[in-house]
């Protein structure tokens, strides 16, 4: 261990980022949008599976990034208190529980299905790339953050056995690269001049770039969700033509975010935001609560 680190479990715990497993939620996309959901016990208890081995899979990603960023991250405003470091919690010891997380959860997600370990794998495989490699690409960064949110929903549709649409994929593809941006836009605010010091990669945006792409994925994703929720292959494959009331949830909780972005600081942990900010948070539950109705409703 190193000077000043800690032998309790609290410092693991902290590294593993629990604030951040909501991001996990998305494997439940092909349990609500599949029906599923009124079929039993089964379909939930395999979801709720795969959203626990996939917070797993991320608290392992997070250990290697936090082990690959800890120089970087001591001169960081914030990432500073991070265990590994503040010198909490040593390199080695963050990467032997990676591992053995890592392989922990592979071998539940096989025992589930080989397929919901194949998927697990790759996400394991793309985040650990991005952690040493890929975040240092222009563009290619934020697609492999995209990449892992994506493969999160095709976990969800393999864990109960469903066909996930083209249209969602794009959606989330969109959403996920919207919520990337505009953490990079947050880190290169706060951080102002010293930025490349803290993620090299920063040097290849600036706020007027970024703002450019956000506004191309924002417009790009509500366009999406409209033609996913208006096309008639999803009526026919929901069984309900009614998805399109739920577009005002998605422009509000689109809108509130940027304003977050522009006016509050806000991007740079998606996931403690909406946590923090109630009106999102509220857009969200109302949105998913509009979403069960119109699928699970009686009336047809």
């Amino acid at each position: 261990m190193t000077a000043g680190a800690s032998y309790t479990p609290l410092p693991l715990l902290v590294s593993l980022r629990p604030e951040q497993w909501t991001k996990n939620t998305f494997v439940f996309a092909g349990l609500l949008f599949s029906g599923r959901l009124s079929e039993g016990p089964r379909y939930v208890l395999a979801a709720a599976a795969t959203f626990a081995i996939f917070c797993g899979l991320s608290g392992a990603v997070y250990l290697l990034n936090d082990v690959a960023d800890r120089s970087a991250d001591a001169g960081h405003p914030l990432k500073r208190l991070r265990p590994i470091a503040a010198g909490q919690l040593a390199a080695s010891t963050a990467v032997v529980s990676a591992a053995l997380l890592a392989v922990g959860c592979l071998l539940g997600a096989f025992f589930l299905s080989p397929s919901l370990a194949l998927v697990g794998g790759a996400y394991l495989a793309l985040l650990t790339s991005y952690s040493f490699w890929l975040k240092h690409i222009v563009i290619i960064d934020v697609l492999a953050i995209a990449g892992g949110f994506v493969l999160r929903a095709v976990a969800g549709a393999v864990a109960v056995s469903v066909s996930i649409s083209p249209w969602l994929l794009i959606c989330v593809t969109l959403l996920a690269l919207f919520l990337g941006l505009s953490k990079r836009r947050h880190e290169l605010t706060l951080l102002g001049r010293g930025a490349e010091g803290h993620r090299p990669i920063l040097h290849a945006y600036s706020p007027y770039l970024l703002d450019q792409m956000i506004s191309v994925v924002t417009s790009s994703t509500v366009i999406a969700y409209t033609v996913y929720t208006t096309s008639s292959d999803t009526a026919a494959r929901v069984g309900s033509s009614h998805l399109t009331l739920t577009i005002p949830f998605v422009l509000y909780g689109v809108f509130r975010y940027l304003y977050l972005v522009h006016k509050e600081d806000g991007g740079g942990s998606p996931a403690a935001m909406l946590v923090t900010d109630k009106p999102l948070l509220a857009c969200v539950a109302l949105w998913t609560l509009a979403v069960g109705i119109v699928l699970y409703q009686p009336w047809g």
